[in-house]
C-alpha cells in the first residue's frame, strides 16, 4: 500500500533578506521605492525626515531614524492581516485587471506584492502607523528584525533554523486615533490641513550609511519620479500646482535642494540641441516611426532603407527583414522624444555648449517611463540601457551616437504595453522574452539612424561651412601675407617665413597627392570586391577540373585523348575568363592612368556590364543602354571611367536589391550629341533630404554597408578631367522613377 504524504513550502526567514536587503541595489533606491507606494496610495504629499542623524547625515546607531509621512488612503486591518505581512500578494495584480488606476486616476505601479519590502534594506526595526480613509481608528504595525543575524542563522547569538513564521509581528489598534488626524501642519515654507488618513513608517536600527549627496540624489530621484519632459515645447514659465510633492527634513528643518536644474535642462535643449526629436511615436500595426524632426513632421516606414540598410536591423529581424514577415513586432506602440548635442569643439554658434551646461547634459540620459512614472535605474549618467556605449566599443563609434550626447525619454504604458514587465526588484525591464528584444531594438535602430542620416547631415554642413571659409578667403595665404607685412625690415624673420609658405605648399601638394593614391586604391577595391567572387568560383572549379585530369592520369590503363583534349579546352576557357576579369581591374591602376586619350563610352561600359553580368542575372536586374546621335567619346582614360561606372552600378544594385519585388531595371542613355551620359535605376530613388549631401565623403544611405565614398569619388575623378556629375534636375533627365545622375563629359570653363 502507498502512503501518500502531503507536503507544504516551509519558506525560511532568510527570504526576507532575498526580498529586501538583496534585492534592492542601495538605500537610496529602497526610500524611493518606498515612496512610490505612497503614490500608488493617491497620497498628494509624503514627508521624509532624516532625525537624529549628525554632521553630513553621519548615523548615529541609536538616536537616526528615518520618518516617512504620507496622507494616502491608508490600510485596513484587513489588508495589513491579509496582504502586507504576506510576499508576493496578489492584490494589487487582482485589482489591475479590473480597474488599473486609482481613484485619483494614478496608473496601478506595483504588482508583485514585494515592493513594501525594500523598506528592510533601510533598517532592521520597522514602525507602520496607517489609518485608512473614513475610519476613526488607527493601525500600528511592528516588525523587529534587529536581534537576527542578516541571514537569520542566529538570534542573539544562537544559532536558529527560523523559517518565515517564527517572525513575529505585533499589530495593535487605536479607536481614536493619536497621530494621523485631521490638523494644520507646516509643509515646507506653507501651512496646510492634513486629512484624517494616510500612513507613517519610522525606520530605526538603520542600514548603510547616508551622505548629503546621497540625500540630494534622492531629492533629484524624486523630481524625476514623473517625466521631466512633459512641458519641454511650451513657452509658459508658470509651473502647474503638482499633485505629488515630497519634502526632505533633517529633524525640523526642511533640506533645500536645488530643482532648478530641469528648468535649465529645458532651456538647453530649447537653445542649443541639434536635433530635436519631438511627439514621435511608433505604430506597431503600421510598423512606422512618426515624429517631428527640428519641428518638421517625418514618417519613417521600418522597411525604408535607411532603416533595412542598418547592421542593428539585420541582426534583430533578418538580413532581408524575414522576421517581420513571420511575425510584427511584439512590444507594442510607444511614445518618444529625443534631443542631440554636439559636445565636440567644431561646434558653432548656439550649438556650443560651455562646461557647466555639458555637465548638467550628462546628468541625464534616455529615461523610460511607464504611465507617466519613471521606471529605474533607465536615465542614470551610470545607465546604458540602450547599449550605446557598448556598440561604440564594439563596433564602429562613428556609427552611434555616444550615450551622453543625448538626452530623452521613451513612454511605455500597462495597457498597450503589457509584454514590457518590469523586473522583481523594480529596476528595469525583464531581459527574458522577445518583447522586450524588439523593444530594444527598434530603439537603438532608431537612434542609429538618427546619427547615420540627420547628424551626419549637420556634421557635413559644419565641415563644408568652415572648410569652403577657409578656401574662399585663402585663409592660410592671406595670414602668411599679413604675417609678412609685419615682419617688413626683418630678413631673418621673412626668410624664415618663404621658408614655411614654401614648405606649406609642399605639404599642400603632398596631401592632394596623397588623397588621389588614395581614391585609386579605393577604386581597385571595389573593383576587386566586385570581380572576386566570381574570379573565386571560376578558379575552384578549374582546380576541380585539374585535380579530376591529374587523377585520371594516375589510374592504371590508357587515357583518352579526346577527354583529356576536352578537359583541357574546358580548362583554358575558365583560365581566359579569369585573365579577362583581372585585366579590367588593371586598368585601374596607377599605371595605367598616365595618358588621356579619346575613349568611346560604350565600350567602357560593355566591360562593366560584363563585370557585373553574373550579379545582374542573380538579382534578375534588366540591363538597357540606348545610344543617341553620334557616338559619345571622352577625353579621359579607360581607369576614371571604369571606376566611375563601377560605383554607379554598386549603388544601383544594392538598391534594386533592396527593392523588394517587381522588375528591376538599369536604364543608360549615351547621348553624343549632347555629350551627356544618364544612369537609371528603379530603385527607392535619393530622398529630397538626402539630395544636397550624396557626393560628400563618408555620407552613405547603405548604413553599416556603404563607405560614402564612391559618389564622392566619382566627381572627383570627373571634375579632375574637368567634368561633372549630378543628379538629374527635369523630367526629361529622369528615365526611371528612382534615382538619375547625369553625367556631362562637356569641359568646363574654368
Amino acid at each position: 500500500m502507498t502512503l501518500l504524504q502531503r507536503l507544504w513550502f516551509k519558506p525560511h526567514a532568510r527570504l526576507l533578506t532575498m526580498l529586501g536587503d538583496q534585492l534592492i541595489r542601495n538605500e537610496r533606491i529602497a526610500l524611493v521605492e518606498t515612496i512610490k507606494n505612497a503614490y500608488d496610495a493617491d497620497a498628494s504629499w509624503v514627508k521624509v525626515t532624516f532625525q537624529g542623524f549628525g554632521e553630513n547625515f553621519r548615523v548615529d546607531p541609536i538616536k537616526s531614524k528615518i520618518i516617512i509621512e504620507d496622507d494616502g488612503t491608508g490600510m485596513t486591518r484587513g489588508i495589513l492581516e491579509k496582504h502586507w505581512i504576506s510576499p508576493a500578494t496578489p492584490v494589487k495584480r487582482i485589482a489591475k485587471s479590473t480597474k488599473d488606476v486609482t481613484p485619483k486616476g494614478r496608473k496601478i505601479q506595483g504588482e508583485k506584492g514585494i515592493g513594501r519590502f525594500a523598506i528592510l534594506k533601510l533598517g532592521k526595526t520597522i514602525s507602520i502607523v496607517t489609518r485608512p480613509e473614513k475610519s476613526t481608528e488607527e493601525f500600528t504595525l511592528k516588525l523587529d528584525i534587529s536581534h537576527y543575524d542578516d541571514d537569520f542563522l542566529t538570534e542573539d547569538g544562537h544559532p536558529k533554523d527560523l523559517l518565515l513564521s517564527d517572525i513575529k509581528m505585533v499589530l495593535s489598534t487605536e479607536e481614536k486615533a493619536p497621530t494621523i488626524k485631521a490638523e494644520e501642519i507646516q509643509f515646507g515654507a506653507r501651512k496646510i490641513r492634513r486629512s484624517p488618513h494616510g500612513t507613517r513608517i519610522e525606520v530605526t536600527n538603520l542600514r548603510g550609511s547616508w551622505t548629503t549627496n546621497k540625500v540630494q540624489s534622492v531629492f533629484d530621484d524624486l523630481l524625476r519620479l514623473q517625466s521631466i519632459f512633459d512641458d519641454i515645447d511650451t513657452a509658459s514659465t508658470q509651473k502647474p500646482p503638482p499633485d505629488f510633492e515630497v519634502l526632505i527634513y533633517k529633524d525640523g528643518e526642511l533640506q533645500r535642494f536645488s530643482d532648478d536644474y530641469v528648468e535649465n535642462l529645458h532651456a538647453i535643449i530649447q537653445q542649443n540641441a541639434v536635433l530635436r526629436v519631438t511627439d514621435g511615436t511608433y505604430d506597431q500595426d503600421k510598423r512606422v516611426f512618426k515624429f517631428k524632426l527640428n519641428d518638421k513632421p517625418t514618417v519613417l516606414p521600418l522597411n525604408d532603407p535607411d532603416i533595412t540598410g542598418i547592421a542593428l536591423f539585420r541582426e534583430a529581424f533578418g538580413e532581408h527583414g524575414e522576421i517581420l514577415q513571420e511575425r510584427n513586432t511584439l512590444c507594442g506602440p510607444f511614445s518618444f522624444g529625443f534631443f542631440v548635442f554636439d559636445f565636440s569643439k567644431e561646434a558653432a554658434g548656439k550649438h556650443q555648449l560651455d562646461a557647466e551646461q555639458k555637465k548638467l547634459l550628462k546628468d541625464h540620459r534616455i529615461y523610460l517611463y511607464r504611465d507617466n512614472v519613471r521606471v529605474y535605474p533607465y536615465g542614470d549618467p551610470d545607465d546604458d540601457w540602450l547599449q550605446t556605449d557598448m556598440y561604440r566599443g564594439t563596433k564602429a563609434a562613428g556609427m552611434f551616437l555616444s550615450n551622453d550626447q543625448v538626452v530623452g525619454f521613451v513612454n511605455i504604458t500597462q495597457k498597450y504595453n503589457p509584454e514590457l514587465k518590469d523586473k522583481t526588484n523594480r529596476e528595469g525591464l525583464i531581459e527574458i522574452g522577445e518583447a522586450t528584444r524588439d523593444f530594444r531594438s527598434l530603439l537603438q535602430i532608431f537612434l542609429a539612424w538618427v546619427r547615420k542620416k540627420p547628424y551626419e547631415q549637420y556634421r557635413i554642413k559644419l565641415r563644408t561651412t568652415k572648410n569652403a571659409e577657409i578656401v574662399k578667403q585663402e585663409l592660410v595665404r592671406t595670414r602668411l601675407s599679413e604675417l609678412g607685412d609685419k615682419l617688413t625690415g626683418n630678413k631673418p624673420a621673412q626668410e624664415a617665413l618663404q621658408e614655411v609658405a614654401r614648405l606649406y605648399q609642399a605639404e599642400r601638394s603632398y596631401l592632394i597627392q596623397r588623397a588621389e593614391t588614395t581614391e585609386t586604391l579605393a577604386g581597385v577595391g571595389l573593383s576587386v570586391e566586385t570581380a572576386s567572387h566570381d574570379i573565386m568560383a571560376v578558379m575552384r572549379r578549374s582546380l576541380v577540373g585539374l585535380d579530376g585530369l591529374i587523377s585520371e592520369t594516375q589510374k592504371p590503363g590508357s587515357i583518352s585523348k579526346d577527354f583529356v583534349n576536352r578537359e583541357l579546352i574546358g580548362l583554358r576557357g575558365m583560365l581566359s575568363f579569369i585573365e579577362a576579369q583581372l585585366k579590367d581591374i588593371q586598368l585601374l591602376f596607377k599605371s595605367s592612368k598616365q595618358r588621356r586619350k579619346d575613349i568611346r563610352v560604350s565600350e567602357v561600359l560593355q566591360k562593366i556590364r560584363k563585370l557585373f553580368a553574373p550579379t545582374l542575372g542573380k538579382e534578375s536586374i534588366a540591363l538597357n543602354i540606348e545610344q543617341r546621335g553620334s557616338p559619345l567619346v571622352a577625353k579621359t582614360t579607360d581607369a576614371v571611367l571604369l571606376q566611375v561606372f563601377l560605383n554607379l552600378f554598386d549603388n544601383a544594385v544594392y538598391w534594386l536589391r533592396s527593392k523588394g519585388g517587381g522588375k528591376r531595371q538599369i536604364e543608360i542613355l549615351l547621348d553624343g550629341d549632347q555629350n551627356v551620359l544618364i544612369f537609371s535605376d528603379n530603385g527607392p530613388g535619393i530622398k529630397q533630404d538626402d539630395a544636397p549631401y550624396v557626393f560628400e565623403p563618408f555620407y552613405s544611405g547603405r548604413g553599416e554597408d556603404g563607405r560614402g565614398l564612391g559618389l564622392y569619388i566619382a566627381r572627383q575623378l570627373l571634375e579632375r578631367q574637368d567634368y561633372s556629375i549630378g543628379l538629374a534636375e527635369n523630367k526629361r533627365e529622369k528615365l526611371l522613377p528612382g534615382a538619375n545622375f547625369v553625367i556631362s563629359f562637356v569641359k568646363e570653363e574654368q
